[in-house]
Formats: C-alpha cells, sequence, structure tokens
C-alpha cells in the first residue's frame, strides 16, 4: 500500500509540474529557450528482477521531447524500452514505456532528472515456466508502473553519459501479492539533434 501511495503521489507531481510548465512556456522568452529538443539514448542494464533472485543483462533505449524550460525545470515526454540481452536462469523483462520526465536545470554539465513511466511487460519464465499455485506459467503480460531518476554528464553540446535507475511495479505476477518488484540500472550515451541539440 505505501508503494501504491509513493507511486501515485509522485505521478500527480511529475504531471502537475510538467503541465504548469508547458502554461508557462508560452510567454515571451528567446527563440532558443522556446525551442523543443530532441534527443535519443540506449545504454546496458542490470536488471534485478525481484522473482526469485533472478537478473538480466538488458539493452535499454529511449526518446525523449524536451520542451522550453521554466524556472529551472525542463518538462519532457519520454517512450523507452527494456529488451533482455542476457535473460536469466528465471525470468527474462521486456517492456514498452511512456511517461513525463522533469529535468533540473542547474547550469552545468550535470543534468538531473526525474521521470514516471508507464507501460506494458512481458515476463518469460525460463526453462520448464515458474510453478506458482500448481499452476505453471510461462509467459504473463501486464501493466508496469516505472518511477525513476538519473542524471545526464555532458561530454560535448551533442553528446552525453546516461546514469539511470528505475523502480519497476509489476502487476498481475504468479507471487502472494501479485506484484512483482523491479529495480534498473543503467549506464549508456544520450545523443542531441539539431543545432545544440534544438529545432
Amino acid at each position: 500500500m505505501k508503494q501504491n501511495k509513493l507511486i501515485r503521489t509522485l505521478a500527480v507531481l511529475l504531471t502537475t509540474t510538467f503541465w504548469a510548465c508547458v502554461a508557462t512556456a508560452q510567454q515571451a522568452k528567446p527563440t532558443a529557450s522556446r525551442a523543443l529538443e530532441l534527443s535519443t539514448f540506449g545504454g546496458v542494464s542490470a536488471d534485478y528482477t525481484g522473482l526469485s533472485g533472478g537478473r538480466n543483462g538488458s539493452l535499454s533505449v529511449g526518446v525523449d521531447l524536451a520542451f522550453a524550460p521554466y524556472r529551472g525545470l525542463r518538462p519532457t515526454v519520454e517512450l523507452r524500452g527494456l529488451y533482455p540481452l542476457d535473460k536469466g536462469t528465471i525470468v527474462s523483462q521486456k517492456a514498452g514505456f511512456g511517461g513525463l520526465r522533469v529535468d533540473f536545470l542547474l547550469g552545468h554539465r550535470a543534468h538531473p532528472y526525474g521521470d514516471f513511466l508507464f507501460g506494458r511487460g512481458q515476463m518469460d519464465y525460463g526453462t520448464g515456466g515458474y510453478l506458482y499455485n500448481d499452476y505453471n506459467y510461462l509467459v504473463t503480460t501486464t501493466y508496469v508502473y516505472s518511477p525513476g531518476a538519473g542524471v545526464d554528464l555532458d561530454l560535448t553540446r551533442r553528446l552525453a553519459i546516461k546514469l539511470d535507475g528505475q523502480y519497476q511495479s509489476w502487476g498481475d505476477t504468479p507471487t502472494a501479492s501479485t506484484t512483482v518488484h523491479s529495480t534498473i540500472a543503467t549506464v549508456g550515451l544520450v545523443y542531441r539533434f539539431g543545432q545544440r541539440g534544438v529545432f
């Protein structure tokens, strides 16, 4: 219950911040600050699946569309995918997400952010399936909530190193609580499109 409350509170906070920034972004600002910023990222992830000690080595990829900043915050729409490269022996998780991200603009090369993503995921159980309550599960498909945080560290105007962490809640799973909680740690690269990453 506490985790569900935390997830709902974070979702409301990020949504409110996003719409507040969008609503005020139309005020008169220099051309560059009104521009959108499109970027993409990819990285390798350590996925601690939360089911019987299962682990995956995964690929995380995504795209971000950032809006004009307001008072040191920049609202962003994010799409992201998770795909297992090393599936482990217990369960492998793959998923697609969309959601909101808020960047905290500190005026230097480190750009921290928080996000809240929602999507669908699939859990493929190891050889022979996963036995629970006399049922043998081979695959489950379910919704996934994924709040997280991270930091992009600029290398150049267009390139940055990404350090990212996500806490995922997978519903409708073969466990006593019907929920599996995963943690994902990612190291990757960000590429910003256009001149200085804006268009």
